[in-house]
């Protein structure tokens, strides 16, 4: 049986940002002697709205293990999306390739109409590839063993990723007891990911993420009103959210069970 994490050719490694993903690149390392081949490219799709403590973790790893990671952006151009390298001290920090890309589409995504992942993260992965010399590679992504769904929809496509954490049986309490025994973590609470108060997150879990940190709401509330519209989540603007979450009653539904629907942008 082929060893899942070995790479053997043109090969991107996602990485989100997220635990998971920076435990698959662990993994790689470990089964290349604690490098990656000279094939294979490690990619970071920074959208703006990852929280601080994400950037953070993704300059960790490669500062703990010795790995490059080459961090790319959106860039808005009137004529069609472009793409730059950063790096963590250039990288944009307030949204500024997510809203770039908000305006030159002049409408907002929403959970039927994704473009954000499609632009801000695949194509941009796929530029930096290119950029490279690859047009026919791997692409590997940071599916555990306990996403059956995910990764049966992965492995639909015609041309599917990889998705070697499934394939190691590897679940999301092996990846929890890595980070436990690691010498550094992610250092970001319960629902907070990449981007910080993404639309596809429930309702109830936007309010608590609005409560720990007030203020989070600005920037979406921000691109609702350029726009004219709402990301679609129950049609309910942002702008809301500050006045909801200082409500007392806002704690009962917080208990509620969590509708947040999964995207591809996460891990």
């Amino acid at each position: 049986m082929t060893h899942p994490f070995k790479i053997t050719g043109p090969t991107c490694i996602s990485v989100s940002g997220g635990r998971t993903s920076g435990y698959m690149l662990r993994r790689i390392l470990d089964a290349h002697g604690g490098s990656l081949p000279g094939d294979a490219v490690a990619i970071f799709a920074n959208t703006g709205k990852e929280r601080p403590e994400t950037l953070d973790f993704v300059r960790d790893c490669q500062r703990e293990w010795g790995v490059p990671i080459v961090w790319v952006e959106f860039v808005h151009r009137w004529n069609g999306g472009a793409y730059r390298e950063v790096t963590y001290e250039t990288a944009s920090r307030n949204g500024e390739p997510f809203a770039a890309l908000i305006e030159q589409k002049n409408y907002l995504p929403n959970i039927m109409l994704r473009f954000c992942t499609q632009w801000l993260k695949v194509q941009a992965i796929q530029w930096a590839m290119k950029q490279r010399g690859h047009t026919d590679y791997d692409n590997i992504i940071g599916l555990r063993a306990d996403e059956e769904l995910r990764v049966a929809t992965v492995r639909s496509k015609p041309d599917p990723d990889r998705c070697p954490l499934y394939d190691a049986g590897v679940t999301e309490e092996d990846v929890l007891a890595f980070w436990r025994s690691s010498t550094f973590d992610l250092r970001l609470g319960r629902g907070w990911s990449n981007c910080d108060l993404c639309f596809l997150k429930a309702w109830p879990t936007l309010v608590r993420l609005e409560q720990e940190r007030p203020g989070s709401a600005a920037w979406w509330a921000e691109q609702e009103e350029r726009v004219g519209a709402t990301f679609g989540r129950d049609n309910v603007p942002y702008k809301h959210l500050r006045a909801f979450s200082s409500k007392q009653r806002t704690l009962a539904l917080l208990e509620e069970p969590s509708q947040s629907v999964s995207c591809t942008c996460t891990d």
